[in-house]
């Protein structure tokens, strides 16, 4: 068995200067021994949706997984806030569309995909919710529509701050804690059901 995750800098964790799976939940997942087979990770850091597109084919279909895992969207949002360069919901699920039929296609694997979180540690963080949570929404119509597996990455992450300050989960409010690429590994396993 052979399971890809791709993302941004979430799933990418240093990957590439520290060791094949980074150092966060995609290593975390595979160190767990609960996923069986090969773990690939290509997660790259600061990518969006339209990146993992242009890379799809190298990364994704190359590898004909059996089990792929999507974590993608916080770029898509904040690039809108720091670059003045938004992506439309419209457009975000375009391209979403896109690539899972192609990787049905070619393999036919069995697709995870995960929700893109933000903690609203800074105040103007607030706003980014307006873009966001309709991309979330996207992420849940995708699921439903082609039957994939939802890891609930933000909802879990908004749950847990109400009782523990948002920094501990992450600091930035975008790339978790060691703590909270934990909960993000443990959450994956439960909901992929390993």
């Amino acid at each position: 068995m052979k399971t890809v995750f791709i993302g941004d800098s979430v799933t990418d964790c240093d990957r590439i200067t520290i060791a094949p799976l980074g150092n966060g939940y995609v290593s975390l997942i595979a160190k767990s021994g609960r996923l069986k087979g090969e773990v690939i990770n290509v997660g790259t850091s600061g990518h969006r949706l339209i990146d993992l597109e242009n890379r799809w084919e190298k990364d994704v279909l190359a590898h004909q997984p059996d089990i792929l895992s999507v974590s993608i969207g916080i770029n898509d949002t904040w690039r809108r806030y720091d670059d003045n360069d938004p992506t439309s919901v419209e457009d975000f699920e375009a391209r979403y569309r896109r690539v899972l039929d192609s990787a049905i296609a070619a393999s036919h694997p069995k697709i995870v995909l995960c929700e893109p979180f933000l903690l609203e540690v800074q105040g103007e963080m607030h706003t980014w919710r307006e873009d966001l949570n309709p991309k979330i929404d996207v992420v849940h119509r995708l699921a439903h529509d082609y039957g994939a597996i939802l890891v609930p990455f933000d909802q879990e992450f908004a749950t847990r701050a109400k009782s523990q300050p948002m920094q501990d989960l992450a600091t930035d409010g975008i790339h978790p804690t060691e703590d909270g690429h934990a909960i993000m590994a443990e959450l994956w396993l439960k909901s992929v059901n390993l």
